[in-house]
């Protein structure tokens, strides 16, 4: 069962820990800020369009890309908070290093040694938790007034100059934290967050350097599950994800250091529900923020919406020994959002909806399992279409004809290319 923050703190969780850095974005306070009810959207242009997971954005900079997020009306991107979400990582990452510092030196140098996967060095949210891990550990680079999130290929000697080293006291003594190494996990043909890069990755690593790796770090449970089946597990090694991937939780037991929950069901229900509400003509908040005659709703402190970037986004919790029962089903709905709307008031849509790449572990072992659940509950008829992880056009080709679809959820391969959908449904 999905639990809400307030119930996770209840249960002596980690919480949600660390301020929101540059760009923190605006809550809405349990939906006050969302926009008016919109009107039912008939036409074409005024269909619903919901970007999720991948948010328009500049790959280069980070700049959100509001000509895509103003479409029409009825555009809006579903998301979680990035920046919340990769400090907690890197939080998490820290406690435990402090909680285990006694072993966690493994040749006693002195040096904290880390490892980092990086899934996409243009991904929004690849970067936050880049930079909120490198923020938390102390290794953090600043340029231009944010932090250089770019690999830093083999740093064993501290040279590299888009890391530095940091330093972290426990117990009276001061340690040295040093990135060893990091790169981005893409094959050959383009592909990114690829788990087998990251399983090679960190074999090439441990066969240079190996009892200098104290931590492993990865920017997604796919890779960080791939490290830790090549290599972390057998020389217990603590290794870190985010997702909360079913795979993941349940092999904390067998000594994976913890995982980033980024509320799944949250935003699974959100991606179909603005979509709903758009198409029933009912305020956007219905069902969200605001309970709905079936008596759905999310907590306030579950997500939030930012009126200026037209998103919502899930708030991220911290996965580790804990608390891991909590999140052993990963496709379990979220408690107040599981009542089944009334045919009457909600009629059967057809929805066009993409995943970027049908081999993702998270979108294809957590999100669309959710979405396959929430559809039947709010009414709506899905045709998922898969991509390459690669090309764009392996994605917008199987959009022969937009007007048969009554609304549209796009996941994106490249953050850039909101363009290449939204010329299509005019």
């Amino acid at each position: 069962m999905q639990v809400s923050r307030r119930q996770f703190l209840q249960v002596g969780g980690l919480g949600l820990m660390g301020a929101m850095g540059a760009g923190a974005l605006v809550g809405c306070g349990g939906g006050s800020d969302a926009p008016a009810g919109s009107e039912p959207a008939a036409s074409g242009t005024d269909k619903p369009v919901i970007f999720y997971n991948r948010q328009p954005s500049n790959s280069s900079t980070g700049e959100l890309d509001m000509t895509t997020l103003n479409y029409n009306k009825n555009t809006y991107y579903v998301g979680f908070d990035a920046n919340q979400g990769g400090e907690l990582e890197g939080t998490m990452i820290v406690d435990y290093i402090k909680a285990h510092i006694d072993e966690i030196d493994r040749n006693g140098d002195g040096v904290i040694g880390y490892v980092l996967a990086i899934g996409d060095v243009g991904h929004n949210d690849s970067i936050a938790r880049t930079r909120g891990c490198r923020k938390a550990l102390g290794t953090a680079v600043e340029k231009d007034g944010a932090i250089v999130s770019d690999a830093a290929g083999t740093n064993t000697d501290g040279s590299a100059t888009v890391v530095k080293d940091g330093t972290l006291e426990v117990e009276g003594k001061t340690y040295t934290v040093r990135e060893l190494a990091s790169q981005e996990m893409k094959t050959t043909a383009g592909a990114t967050w690829d788990a087998p890069t990251a399983g090679n990755a960190i074999s090439t690593w441990a066969s240079s350097f190996g009892d200098q790796i104290d931590v492993v770090v990865s920017n997604n449970d796919g890779m960080g599950m791939a490290m830790f089946n090549a290599w972390s597990k057998e020389n217990k090694v603590p290794t870190f994800g985010y997702d909360a991937n079913s795979d993941a939780v349940a092999a904390i037991a067998e000594g994976y250091a913890g995982t980033i929950s980024q509320n799944p069901a949250v935003q699974a229900y959100l991606t179909l529900r603005l979509i709903r509400n758009v198409l029933d003509g009912v305020d956007i908040d219905t069902g969200i923020g605001t309970e709905d005659e079936a008596g759905n709703v999310i907590a306030a402190d579950d997500f939030k919406y930012s009126a200026d970037d037209r998103s919502y986004y899930a708030m991220n919790l911290a996965v580790t020994a804990d608390n891991a029962d909590k999140f052993a089903d990963a496709t379990a709905l979220y408690e107040t959002a599981q009542e089944q709307l009334s045919e009457d008031d909600s009629p059967s849509k057809k929805i066009w909806l993409s995943i970027y790449n049908s081999a993702d572990n998270f979108l294809s072992s957590t999100y669309q399992p959710l979405l396959e659940k929430y559809k039947d509950i709010l009414n709506l008829d899905l045709e998922i279409v898969g991509g390459d992880g690669q090309s764009e056009s392996s994605i917008t080709n199987k959009l022969a004809d937009p007007s048969s679809f009554d609304g549209f959820a796009i996941n994106m391969v490249k953050t850039d290319n909101g363009a290449s959908y939204t010329s299509l449904l005019g």
